[in-house]
């Protein structure tokens, strides 16, 4: 019992020494928890990306610097989530008028198996005409929505199809390509609006 209660209070006494030295010793400190200020403080959502254009053209990441680009995941055989937004946000962009010439606006498929670039370029006509249908091979595709920490799955139906779960938010990136906030699916129009002329004004 008296061997117990010593360790007892050895393993107290150790523990409140290195939770001074942490609170003293600036050096200790820092290597245990990381220097203050050195985080960026954004999200780190985004990145590099290599994908193909509705029209069939390879494209990148690069491609979208110099404007701040607006991207929405989805998938062309989604029966009520995604024409709702893309028809959302070409209201948006008509709303913006000659402003949204200063945007990038795309249409990113979580479903390549089925969305060719043909597909998409079909599916996105009736939309705003800058709206650009992104797709590519099923692993550029995962790269792509893992960058984006865009969660999507392959739900198997019971006629022997399928649908995709995914995440219905509209992410809003810099002219350098840095994560600059979001816009909710069903977010009010002033609000959305709002967001996106912030957006333009400090690129």
């Amino acid at each position: 019992m008296r061997t117990i209660r010593w360790t007892a209070w050895i393993l107290v006494v150790l523990v409140a020494g290195l939770t001074v030295a942490v609170l003293v010793s600036p050096n200790i400190r820092d290597n245990l928890l990381g220097k203050p200020g050195t985080g960026s403080g954004v999200a780190a959502i985004g990145g590099a990306f290599t994908m193909v254009d509705h029209t069939g053209k390879p494209v990148s990441d690069r491609d979208f610097v110099g404007k701040p680009s607006v991207y929405f995941f989805g998938f062309t055989h989604c029966p009520d989530v995604c024409p709702t937004s893309l028809y959302d946000i070409s209201t948006l962009m008509e709303d913006l008028g000659p402003e949204a010439d200063k945007l990038n606006v795309s249409f990113v498929t979580v479903d390549p198996e089925r969305d060719t670039a043909q597909v998409m370029s079909d599916y996105i006509s009736p939309f705003d005409s800058r709206i650009v249908g992104l797709t590519g091979t099923p692993e550029q595709v995962s790269d792509m929505t893992k960058a984006f920490r865009v969660f999507s799955r392959k739900v198997n139906l019971e006629d022997g199809g399928y649908t995709m779960d995914h995440t219905a938010t509209i992410y809003l990136m810099d002219a350098e390509g840095t994560f600059a906030g979001t816009i909710a699916y069903g977010e009010d129009t002033e609000t959305a609006l709002g967001k996106l002329r912030n957006l333009i004004a400090r690129s």
